[in-house]
């Protein structure tokens, strides 16, 4: 790095709250499998505090040496889905507890991949994993899970829809006394990526290394503040400033992801090139696209200016590191973003609009908080619309969803963290339970017949 680039990186942690979010170690425990629980939660215990053992020191001691903040270390492990396929209810309850306690014992602040993937059907495995996630989560502190129920080769699992919506109505009541809480470590996805760093969400693939490390970026601040010397400026300048601002963004996190693997004596696995938001003043993806010229996010033209910071994002990334995965682009979590959140309070940014900027964005309906008298089956047609922008565009679409128990609309419901806070949002009062009583499966569309 020259000179001027090593003053301008500072700059950028200590003015405009750049950091990685997090260092996410992904640890397969295919070979913890058996049809005994104790035995299979033996095994996961020994191999995730094996594996991570270093990640919290390794974590620390870059962060000083370097003066890059590092917010989060997590662990991805194997869609448990799929370890525990032989055990019962209880088994899977006896597997997260498990898994809550080694994320304890290594110091990790989530461990993610209490998982299944049901976007065809139902195994054994997947059936036990649904019927305890609502325990599961209110249960445990850290362990968070995911449901893929879409990709574009197969479909929509509607019935995996329909059994979510239910789910999520059982999480938010098992944690009412925290506003619910356990609904906000739980994504529904569709086209699910396999190395995603961030949480709700991460797994570590089947198709990864025994362990890998994988990155996930920031920096919504110093992209906003690199827009600000060019206000008023055409779009293709707009463009240009954003892909330069995130190659320099990404280049940090390739710098700490590469030292990291280097450290840890696992693979380097992939850079997510996400702009991921915090409740933090200046940490905005909404104040950036307010920066580009709507009055407020959430206000026309929204959609268009989100679109174009997510590919600036992208292009700018992929020129600075060779590997590049996960989600990468930029978030739109309303609990999690301070402009968000005014937005949202201020009138300008409803559901729909939200509906409609997830068709753009790296993810979908995200920290979204709604009544807690909301029908499972509203939430599960919320769900639906969105697997249906993920498939047929051919991306990864997500929902993580709170029906907060006791609170209505212009509530707030509070987590604290990097979950923050979210304003209770307004739902269309109108039904769609016949709609998901239909069950069965929503067809590939035609484009999906690439072979």
């Amino acid at each position: 790095m020259k000179q001027n680039e090593i003053l301008e990186t500072i700059r950028m942690i200590e003015e405009q709250k750049l950091d990685i979010r997090t260092i996410t170690l992904g640890i397969s425990l295919r070979g913890c499998a058996g049809d005994d629980a104790d035995t299979v939660c033996g095994r996961i215990y020994d191999t995730i505090t094996r594996r991570a053992e270093n990640l919290t020191r390794v974590s620390h001691a870059i962060e000083t040496e370097y003066g890059v903040p590092i917010i989060n270390r997590r662990v991805a492990v194997t869609p448990i889905a799929l370890v525990a396929d032989a055990l019962d209810l209880d088994g899977f309850l006896k597997v997260a507890l498990t898994l809550d306690k080694a994320a304890k014992a290594v110091g990790v602040d989530f461990l993610g991949g209490y998982s299944a993937l049901v976007h065809k059907g139902f195994a054994q495995g997947d059936e036990a994993l649904l019927k305890a996630l609502p325990e599961a989560l209110s249960t445990t502190d850290r362990v968070c899970a995911s449901v893929n129920v879409a990709t574009t080769h197969a479909g929509i699992n509607m019935d995996a829809v329909a059994r979510m919506g239910r789910i999520i109505k059982e999480a938010a009541d098992r944690t009412a006394g925290r506003d619910g809480v356990g609904c906000a470590k739980l994504v529904t996805f569709a086209n699910v990526p396999e190395d995603n760093p961030f949480m709700a969400g991460a797994f570590h693939g089947i198709g990864e290394p025994e362990c890998v490390v994988n990155v996930g970026i920031s920096g919504p601040g110093a992209v906003k503040s690199a827009l600000e010397s060019v206000r008023g400026e055409p779009f293709d300048i707009v463009a240009e400033t954003v892909k330069k601002t995130a190659f320099k963004i990404t280049r940090m996190g390739q710098l700490v992801a590469r030292e990291a693997s280097r450290r840890l004596g696992v693979p380097f696995g992939i850079v997510d090139l996400s702009l991921a938001p915090t409740p933090a003043v200046g940490d905005s993806v909404a104040h950036i696209l307010e920066e580009m010229g709507v009055e407020v996010c959430g206000a026309p033209g929204t959609t268009a200016a989100l679109a174009l910071l997510n590919d600036a994002v992208k292009k700018g990334g992929v020129m600075a590191s060779g590997h590049v995965g996960g989600l990468s682009g930029a978030f739109i979590p309303v609990s999690e973003d301070a402009g968000m959140i005014a937005a949202v309070e201020r009138g300008a940014l409803t559901l729909p609009k939200l509906e409609a900027m997830t068709a753009v964005c790296s993810v979908g309906l995200d920290m979204i908080a709604v009544p807690g008298d909301t029908p499972a089956e509203t939430l599960s047609a919320l769900i639906a619309d969105e697997m249906a922008i993920g498939v047929i565009n051919h991306k990864t679409t997500a929902v993580r969803v709170i029906p907060a128990p006791g609170k209505t609309v212009g509530d707030k419901v509070a987590f604290g963290g990097l979950l923050g806070e979210a304003p209770v949002m307004d739902v269309s009062p109108y039904k769609s339970a016949d709609l998901i009583r239909r069950g069965g499966r929503i067809p590939a569309p035609i484009h999906s017949l690439r072979n």
